[in-house]
Parts: C-alpha cells; structure tokens; sequence
C-alpha cells in the first residue's frame, strides 16, 4: 500500500512534465520559421508600398490628400501671403497644383525601388522590423531607398515641373515677389524642394500603411502575412 501511494505523485509529476513538454513542443512548432517569416514580411511591404505609390500617383493623389499636399515652402510663405495680398491668388494656386501634379507624375516610379529593397533585405532586417517598433518598415526605407529616390525622383519631378508649369509659375511668383521693395528675395528654383516633399509624402503614406498591417488584422491578406504578424503580436504581448 505504501508503495502504491508513494508512485501516485511520480505518476502525476511524471504525467505533468509530459504535457509542459507537449505544449511546449506544440508552442514551438506553431512558430513560424524564417523562411515564413520573410515570406509574410515581404508579402506585407509589398502591399505597403504599392497601395502607397499607386494612391500617391493617381490625380490628386497629392493635391487631394491633406496629410502630403505640397504647399509653398516655408520660406516662401510669406511671399506667398503678399502675392495673394496684391491680387495674385491664380498665380499662387497654379503653383501649388502643378507641384502636387508634378509629385504624382513622379511617384510612378517609386514603387520598383522599394521592390528592390525588400529582395535585399537580411534576415536580422526582417526581425528587427517584424519586432520592432510601429514604424520600423518605415524606417528601413528611408535608410535603404532615399538616397535613389532622391537620384530617380529629381530629374522626372524637373522635367515634370517643366511640363504641367511649375518652374514657370513659381519662377514668375518668385519673380513678382523679388520686384517688391523691402523684402528678402527667395530662390526661384522650386526642383530641390519638390523633390523632398514628394519623397516625404510617400513615406508618411508607407507609415500609414505600415501601422494599419500592424494593427488591423483583417488587411493582412495573405497566409504567410498573417502567420509572421500573428507570430510579432504574441512575442510582443510576451506570449
């Protein structure tokens, strides 16, 4: 009798270490691995950044999205403010669309860099930006892609500038502002500052995009998608 009751609690530790095992051994095959964790990663950046570059290329892609819209640049505001002030309103709101049309014309062109980035990204890259921060995807392409966007976005936003006006408007606004006495003369050259602006509207959309993934999980629209961001929701919440 003694010795049944002596082997009952061996038995039950014996039973419980089997199941802590088992559970164990279930947890760590649900992981996913590192093939599906890049898999479903890259599935998410491509969503990403093409819903990004095809919102931001369509007609007011720009000019209609108040969170990206290139207004004057901060130095020319006041200039802007007289111009307006003078009777000049067309002239100012020319600029501003033809820069927004020029930004759209050349967001077409984003997406193959970003493309790029996500095929050249390592395997510490997809960890850091799987578990990191909610705008670590964000981060990423702005420390991969914007010394080439800048390279690819500069002479299409020139030529586009040139097109739909905007070297022209704003070189004229320039021009009429620099006439009038007793103000400080801004660049007419409007290229630089179109360029970055529309670099940065583009990456302010991919951070939307980014935190809706992240947060949503009803947009996650592939398997791989949902198996590597279920996997970061759970080391996040210390599952």
């Amino acid at each position: 009798m003694k010795k049944i009751l002596i082997l009952i609690p061996l038995v039950f530790i014996a039973v419980t270490g089997i199941q802590t095992i088992t559970r164990s051994a279930q947890a760590y095959a649900q992981d996913p691995s590192a093939l599906q964790m890049a898999g479903g990663l890259k599935d998410a950046l491509l969503q990403g950044t093409g819903k990004s570059t095809n919102q931001l290329s369509a007609v007011n892609g720009f000019f209609g999205n108040a969170a990206v819209k290139i207004l004057f640049p901060p130095e020319a505001q006041k200039a802007e403010k007289t111009l307006r002030r003078i009777g000049l309103n067309s002239l100012c709101d020319k600029v501003i669309l033809s820069m927004n049309r020029a930004a759209e014309d050349a967001a077409k062109q984003a997406e193959p860099i970003f493309v790029d980035a996500i095929k050249h990204m390592s395997f510490t890259d997809v960890t850091n930006i799987l578990l990191g921060k909610q705008d670590a995807a964000t981060q990423y392409f702005k420390r991969a892609t914007t010394a080439q966007l800048i390279a690819k976005f500069k002479p299409i936003i020139k030529v586009s500038l040139d097109k739909v006006g905007a070297t022209k408007y704003y070189g004229t606004a320039a021009g009429e502002y620099n006439k009038l006495p007793f103000v400080s003369h801004i660049n007419p050259d409007i290229s630089d500052y179109a360029t970055q602006k529309a670099i940065d509207g583009i990456f302010v959309e991919i951070a939307l995009e980014e935190l809706n993934i992240r947060k949503n999980i009803g947009v996650r629209s592939t398997p791989l998608m949902k198996t590597a961001f279920s996997f970061a929701d759970k080391v996040k919440k210390g599952l």
